[in-house]
C-alpha cells in the first residue's frame, strides 16, 4: 500500500522549494511596540530534540532583537483539533506572527490564517500556503546522509535500526539518505525501520529499539525526538545518532553525532521582516551550506577514518559537489528508479513516497 494511501496528508501539489516569496504584498510595519513572536510546539521544551532546538531558536531570537521582539511558546500541542484551538487563541493575544513548528499543524494554521488575514502565519515543513501563512523547512536529509555514511563504516552487522515517527515525506527522505549513504560504503547494508506513530514516546521508542537491537541491527538512528534510543543504545552497546540537538550527555559512548537544528537566524530574519514591513509568505528551504542544518561534534571513539569520510560529506555538501539523491536509484523491489547522473528534484522529494533498496519496514 502506497504512502499515500496511508496518509491523506501527502498530495501530489507538494509545495516547491527554494527560497523565493510567491509574489504577495508586503504587511505594514509594526512602529512603536515590540513584536508579539507565538511558537507552538509538539513536544516538551526540554525533549532535547526537535521541540527543544525550536526553543533554543526562540531564545536566540529574544538575545539578538532584546526589546523589539516579545516571545511566547505553547508545548506538548496535539496535532488535529487541539492545535487549531491554541493557534487561534494565539492570533486573538494579539501575536502579529505565530510558528507552528510540526507537520499535523498545516491545516489547523491554515484554517486560522484565513481567519485572521493580519496576522502572520509561518508552518514548518508542510506545503500549503496562504497570503499571511509561509513555509519553511531544513534539508534534515543532509545531516541524514553524513550518519549513513558513519553507519555503513562502523557497522558490523551491515544493519542498521531506524525508530520512526510518521511515514510522512521528511521522515521518508531521511530514511532514504540514511539508507544511500550507508550503501555507498557497503553495499549490502540494510535499514530496518520501525513506526512508533508519535513524534516524541520515550518509553514506546526505547522499546522500538530494544526490537531493532534484538533482530540483528549495531546501530540506531530516530525521527524521534526524545533521548529514548540513544539511552537504550547505550545500555547494549550499540552506537546511536541523536535527533535535532547534540544529545551527547545522554550516551557519551554511543552518541557518534548528530543532526543539529539551527532555527535562530531564519526567526531573527523573519520577525525584523515583520519589524519593517518586508514580510512575505515565503517558501523558505535551507540546508548545511546556509548553517540550518550543522553536525554535533563527531565522538572521539569513532576512527579517524570515519571522521574523515563523514565530514567530507558535509563538506562537499556545503559545496554543492555532493548530491545524495543522485541515480542510479534503485526502490524496494530493485527496480531502477532514478536514473544515473539524475538528482531527484526539490518537488518531488517533499513528496517522496517510496523506498530505496536495502530499507526494511
Amino acid at each position: 500500500m502506497s504512502l499515500f494511501t496511508r496518509r491523506q496528508v501527502l498530495l501530489g501539489g507538494a509545495a516547491i522549494v527554494a527560497v523565493s516569496a510567491i509574489g504577495l504584498p508586503a504587511f505594514a510595519q509594526v512602529a512603536d511596540r515590540p513584536v508579539k513572536a507565538a511558537f507552538v510546539y509538539v513536544g516538551p521544551v526540554g525533549d532535547f530534540g526537535w521541540t527543544y532546538a525550536h526553543d533554543q531558536g526562540r531564545k536566540y531570537l529574544e538575545e539578538k532583537l532584546g526589546d523589539k521582539v516579545q516571545t511566547s511558546f505553547v508545548e506538548n500541542v496535539a496535532e488535529g483539533p487541539d492545535a487549531e484551538r491554541v493557534i487561534r487563541q494565539l492570533a486573538q493575544d494579539g501575536n502579529d506572527i505565530v510558528f507552528a513548528t510540526s507537520f499535523g499543524f498545516m491545516n489547523p494554521t491554515l484554517k486560522v490564517a484565513k481567519q485572521f488575514p493580519n496576522v502572520k502565519f509561518e508552518h514548518a515543513t508542510g506545503y500549503q500556503q496562504a497570503p499571511n501563512m509561509g513555509l519553511y523547512n531544513s534539508r534534515f536529509y543532509q545531516g541524514r546522509a553524513v550518519l549513513g555514511t558513519i553507519a555503513g563504516m562502523m557497522s558490523k552487522t551491515g544493519k542498521a535500526g531506524y525508530v520512526a515517527s510518521f511515514p510522512i515525506p521528511e521522515v521518508v527522505m531521511g530514511i532514504n539518505a540514511f539508507t544511500l549513504a550507508a550503501r555507498k560504503v557497503n553495499p549490502n547494508f540494510e535499514t530496518q525501520v520501525v513506526w512508533v506513530n508519535s513524534w516524541y514516546d520515550p518509553a514506546k521508542e526505547a522499546q522500538a529499539t530494544g526490537a531493532l537491537l534484538d533482530q540483528g541491527a549495531d546501530v540506531i538512528t530516530q525521527h524521534t525526538d526524545s533521548p529514548g534510543p540513544l539511552q537504550e543504545a547505550e545500555k547494549r552497546g550499540a552506537i546511536a545518532f541523536g535527533q535535532a540537538w547534540d544529545m551527547t550527555s545522554f550516551a557519551p559512548n554511543a552518541h557518534m553525532t548528530a543532526i543539529v537544528d539551527q532555527w535562530g537566524p531564519y526567526y531573527v530574519s523573519r520577525v525584523n521582516a515583520v519589524i519593517d514591513g518586508s514580510w512575505k509568505a515565503d517558501n523558505v528551504w535551507l540546508g548545511m551550506k546556509e548553517g540550518e542544518v550543522e553536525m554535533a561534534p563527531f565522538n572521539d571513539k569513532m576512527p579517524a577514518d570515519v571522521k574523515a569520510a563523514a565530514q567530507k560529506v558535509v563538506d562537499e555538501t556545503k559545496a554543492g559537489t555532493y548530491e545524495v539523491f543522485t541515480g542510479p536509484i534503485k526502490d524496494q523491489s530493485g527496480a531502477e528508479k532514478i536514473a544515473a547522473g539524475t538528482v531527484i528534484p526539490d518537488a518531488d522529494l517533499l513528496k517522496m513516497d517510496w523506498y530505496v533498496e536495502g530499507v526494511r519496514n
